[in-house]
């Protein structure tokens, strides 16, 4: 038994304060020199998980404490990669699970410690973020019990330590108003509550891979924990699936430990230990890394299904090729095929001509992060409406998937928001007050309806509402749903767009084009206030002429086209229309640009 490392995960709702933690844990147990300079949220290293302030992969770093090596490991905080989640939990003997003193128990809370009870852990509950204005820690701790009641935690689990910290401030104690100094008393505790599993050394080597990451010089790294046995380099290995089956053979050419952020070669990975290792090619994450003489796998935890799948195609617009690098399908097909393997919560199929590809994953935000990096890599794409994926139940019943959604919001914006939830067929599960006029709401809803639903929640609470969904379960199909009741504004021609016929088909609706915008036939160009779409002409410019008028002529001044997001503009999309997406525009447009052919396709579909 290796008693000087202990592998802990850090895991909570979004935005509870996991990085930030991990950042002041880091700077206090010494991973850093004092004149060094350090990044805030170093884990968060991906530039989108920067920019939004969310951490989408997990990840491994190590401190050294009181001569012991503590592996944490970091997790995504929201629904969406929640797969990150459910992986990660493999590699650890112990769990923090970290609350928010003032908005306690959310979804993803549930949803994670659920996941980290069914394995085993035994949690340190961190009631963090105490040095905010409105923080109730007493109640939040009592929600935090009642969590760990309804979800069948066994007597060990109950018994649960907590502390009181303020991630940001750098400090935590055993008591809420206890001394303020340092994370020594949540360091300590880790070494005392968490107890290093037991590994036999003796064994041929065998690890789960449970990572994988892409490494310009190494090519393919896994990431796992030693189950049994010593890892050595040079040594000869191979992967084995979850049947048994040889994948891959080859050598282990090299073996990294996390020391702070950074990877340290080693020449031998211990039993218990975290570690990266290079040499195969075609392992995968849920295999089993071993000696030549094992053969069989380490079980490794089922992942929830996916929800929602979107077809991309090549972009087949006239300006196809005019702001991208990367157009083909060939090269769209093996960015996808990259990205089923090293995300799990992602699945990928496509059709036998191998132009049309779909991809699974687990909500908007997944999709939308995928679609991102694709289009800042160079990508050029068409995308078409998402679509939630269907179940068949028992009696051959049609079932779809449903989301809990907890909504925290004033008082007086309370009933127009149950009135929205109302007609998404959404059900109202518990209404409760939170003090200070405020009120939490708990839906359940169909994934369907609630496509793009947070900017029309943002806009009905004017901004000040928070919402957080996460998946529930598959329930019974809850009907037809009603989709956009807005027509569109179509564009006749190609060409770029003109003020001054901006200016005079303002009053027609909301506008997605300004002055100098390229445009196409069948481009839709924006937002008619009533059902019914409108083929309107946006490069018609003023007549001029060398004769002087009376008066002066008027200002044009054009409303500000309004910035929507991925994830939004695809909620607005009907069955007809797609989103072609590029490095420098998002344009919205229809499947079939033509407005003759479209007719056609309209009244042979009416007929069949």
């Amino acid at each position: 038994m290796n008693i000087n490392i202990r592998n802990i995960t850090i895991i909570a709702h979004v935005d509870h304060g996991k990085t930030t933690l991990i950042d002041n844990l880091m700077k206090q147990s010494g991973s850093f020199r004092e004149n060094e300079v350090v990044d805030e949220r170093l884990m968060d290293s991906g530039e989108l998980e920067k920019e939004r302030g969310i951490t989408i992969l997990a990840k491994p770093t190590s401190i050294n404490w009181k001569n012991t090596r503590i592996n944490i490991i970091d997790t995504p905080g929201h629904r969406d990669f929640a797969s990150e989640v459910e992986r990660v939990l493999s590699l650890a003997d112990g769990a923090l699970l970290l609350v928010d003193s003032a908005e306690g128990v959310m979804p993803q809370t549930k949803f994670v410690l659920s996941k980290a009870l069914k394995q085993g852990l035994k949690p340190i509950v961190i009631i963090n973020k105490l040095d905010k204005s409105d923080q109730r820690a007493d109640e939040v701790l009592n929600e935090t019990f009642d969590l760990f009641v309804s979800l069948d935690a066994n007597e060990e689990q109950l018994d649960f330590p907590v502390l009181y910290a303020s991630g940001r401030s750098g400090w935590a104690s055993k008591d809420i108003d206890g001394p303020r100094e340092n994370l020594n008393p949540l360091l300590d505790l880790v070494l005392d509550h968490v107890k290093p599993s037991q590994f036999d050394r003796s064994k041929p080597f065998a690890m789960l891979s449970t990572l994988l990451y892409a490494d310009n010089f190494l090519g393919r790294s896994l990431v796992g924990r030693i189950s049994q046995g010593t890892a050595k380099a040079n040594q000869q290995i191979k992967a084995i699936n979850l049947k048994g089956e040889k994948v891959d053979e080859g050598r282990l050419t090299k073996i990294f430990r996390y020391e702070g952020t950074k990877k340290v070669p080693i020449e031998v990975g211990e039993a218990g230990d975290i570690v990266v290792i290079a040499g195969l090619e075609k392992a995968n994450v849920a295999d089993t890394i071993c000696d030549l003489e094992v053969n069989e796998p380490i079980e490794a935890t089922p992942i929830d299904p996916p929800t929602m799948s979107i077809k991309i195609t090549v972009n087949s617009s006239p300006l196809a090729g005019t702001e991208g690098k990367k157009l083909t399908s060939t090269q769209i097909r093996d960015r996808l095929i990259l990205e089923a393997q090293n995300n799990v919560g992602i699945s990928f199929s496509e059709n036998t001509n191998k132009d049309a590809f779909e991809i699974s994953g687990r909500g908007e935000l997944m999709l939308e992060i995928l679609l991102t990096q694709m289009r800042r890599e160079g990508f050029e794409m068409t995308v078409s409406p998402p679509k939630v994926l269907f179940k068949t139940g028992k009696n051959s019943k049609k079932l779809e998937p449903i989301e809990e959604i907890t909504m925290d919001l004033d008082e007086e914006y309370s009933s127009r928001i149950i009135d929205s939830m109302n007609r998404r067929k959404g059900k109202l599960v518990e209404l409760k007050d939170t003090g200070k006029n405020k009120k939490r709401l708990i839906f359940q809803a169909p994934t369907r309806g609630l496509m793009g639903y947070t900017s029309r929640f943002l806009t009905l609470t004017k901004g000040t509402g928070v919402i957080n969904r996460i998946f529930h379960s598959y329930g019974d199909f809850e009907g037809d749903m009603e989709g956009r009741r807005n027509g569109v504004l179509i564009s006749m021609d190609q060409g770029k767009a003109v003020a001054f016929s901006i200016f005079n088909l303002q009053a027609r609706g909301e506008m997605f084009v300004t002055h100098n915008d390229p445009v196409y036939t069948g481009m839709i160009v924006g937002l008619a206030p009533k059902p019914g779409d409108m083929i309107i002409n946006v490069m018609k410019g003023k007549k001029l002429t060398n004769m002087r008028t009376q008066g002066t002529d008027e200002n044009i001044v054009l409303t500000p086209v309004r910035q929507m997001s991925i994830a939004e503009q695809l909620s607005m999309l009907n069955t007809d229309e797609a989103l072609e997406i590029t490095p420098k525009s998002c344009r919205l447009r229809k499947v079939i640009l033509d407005p003759h052919e479209r007719k056609r396709s309209e009244k042979q579909n009416i007929v069949t």
